[in-house]
């Protein structure tokens, strides 16, 4: 028994040794990019892409389901995004509240009678409508199938444009950021197919004078959330995509070629995360195909989104964002350590089994190992401090240096009381919050191993709708 103990207390130690080295690996490459990037932005001026005929056009895609409240305002800051060709395709997913009507009254919608090719499968459309005001504008009515993913590709099918850009209702994008994301498009539109965008925690921020302003939620839930953001997008995603294998493109922020899209067909409706499949088929179709391709990652347009503010629609989430990472991975298996898929099979693909689906197994077990050590005087105190040491304060420390790389770089909190708050959350994100992630993980992997992929809607407090404002 004690040997028992002893190797599963090894296990776990340079398994979190292993993973915080991972992640010290990244945050240096990131901070690396984050540089090149900034300097980057400083021999362009984004007005420039205005003016040039290089920049494509992009048809937005926006599932609304159930959003009278915040429907009105969210597609009234897309229509004033700063973009030289834009289409904006809002796809009213069998509402059963007032969105349609909302959207009736504020841009007088008409029906038409236009090409409808349902060349993606989708839920029947009901009616297509167009703005009498605004001409970029295109709603389409169409029947619930109980998935954001269906009602993409609704909107798929009705989007004219050569980039399609993918947002959710409840989410705010910054005025430029369009400009900014497809930057990498502008510079090399052979090979890029695909570029993600950071997602920014909106709670607790303001719009003032036409203007949001960043600040820190008051709830210590929200903040830690902040952290968790900005340590997945400036550091995590960040440098999978410097080497080309960036498996996730949030769904509230991403720019994909219309025409690959297609070719995959569309969003799987039967998935439960669907921007990690629609970006792991990406993958597969253009390796089989032997393309020379690039997914990419810009860390300065925002997306602006509500997080969940409460533990239990959190935990949903979390669970929901695990049960759809095992989904994708146990249907992509047959890609794991094949040499014909490349640094994805074998890098990235092996890196999320072994740290991201298996982890909350990994951790429990092993602090269940080390209960039972403790109880039975088999624990050694040196042991016990080298865990603290490489497993929590290791980890805090990377948590610090995303907060410190948000600070140097892109400075988005510029009140010296939230920076300082931000840091001292950072330790207590490894303690207690990542046992309780842990649970809501280990959920969600109990849940898709019975079969339980019910959607559980989450609380949000939503943007009201209000007199029109700017997001600069």
């Amino acid at each position: 028994m004690s040997r028992f103990l002893q190797i599963s207390n090894d296990t776990l130690f340079w398994y979190y040794l292993a993973s915080n080295v991972c992640y010290l690996f990244m945050l240096l490459i990131a901070l690396k990019t984050s540089a090149r990037h900034q300097r980057l932005l400083e021999s362009y001026r984004l007005g420039w892409i205005k003016e040039t005929s290089l920049a494509p056009p992009i048809s937005i895609i926006v599932p609304a389901h159930n959003e009278e409240k915040s429907i009105r305002v969210a597609v009234r800051k897309l229509l004033e995004l700063d973009y030289p060709e834009l289409e904006v395709v809002v796809v009213n997913d069998g509402s059963e509240d007032r969105t349609l009507e909302e959207m009736r009254q504020e841009f007088h919608l008409r029906a038409v009678r236009a090409l409808y090719i349902p060349g993606v499968k989708s839920a029947p459309v009901r009616c297509l409508y167009r703005s009498r005001t605004e001409p970029m504008l295109v709603v389409v009515d169409k029947e619930a199938a109980g998935s954001k993913a269906d009602a993409v590709n609704a909107g798929l099918n009705a989007a004219t444009c050569p980039y399609v850009c993918v947002v959710d209702a409840d989410s705010l994008l910054e005025s430029d950021s369009l400009l900014r994301i497809m930057l990498p498009v502008v510079q090399d539109p052979q090979r890029v197919v695909a570029v993600g965008g950071i997602v920014r925690v909106l709670n607790g921020s303001k719009i003032e004078d036409g203007h949001l302003r960043a600040l820190l939620p008051r709830k210590s839930l929200e903040v830690i959330q902040v952290i968790e953001y900005l340590r997945a997008f400036l550091i995590g995603r960040e440098a999978w995509a410097q080497g080309n294998m960036l498996m996730i493109i949030s769904g509230a922020f991403g720019v994909f070629r219309t025409d690959l899209v297609r070719a995959v067909g569309g969003y799987r409706p039967q998935a439960i995360g669907e921007d990690v499949d629609l970006v792991t088929r990406l993958h597969r179709y253009l390796l089989e195909l032997g393309a020379n391709y690039r997914i990419g990652f810009v860390p300065d347009p925002v997306s602006w989104t509500e997080v969940p503010s409460d533990l239990r629609s959190l935990g949903r989430q979390r669970a929901r964002w695990h049960k759809g990472l095992v989904d994708v991975l146990w249907l992509n298996r047959d890609m794991l350590m094949r040499p014909r898929y490349g640094r994805i099979g074998c890098f990235a693909l092996p890196y999320l089994w072994l740290f991201e689906m298996i982890a909350p197994v990994v951790e429990i077990l092993g602090l269940i190992t080390i209960f039972i050590a403790a109880a039975l005087g088999d624990l050694s105190r040196s042991f016990l401090l080298q865990f603290l040491l490489f497993g929590y304060a290791f980890a805090t420390m990377i948590s610090i240096g995303s907060v410190l790389q948000e600070e140097i770089t892109y400075r988005r909190y510029n009140d010296w009381r939230d920076m300082a708050r931000l840091i001292s959350y950072c330790f207590l994100e490894h303690f207690p919050y990542r046992q309780l992630h842990m649970v809501w993980r280990l959920q969600g992997l109990w849940q898709y191993l019975r079969g339980d992929n019910v959607w559980r809607p989450l609380r949000r407090k939503g943007i009201e709708s209000a007199a029109p404002t700017r997001v600069a």
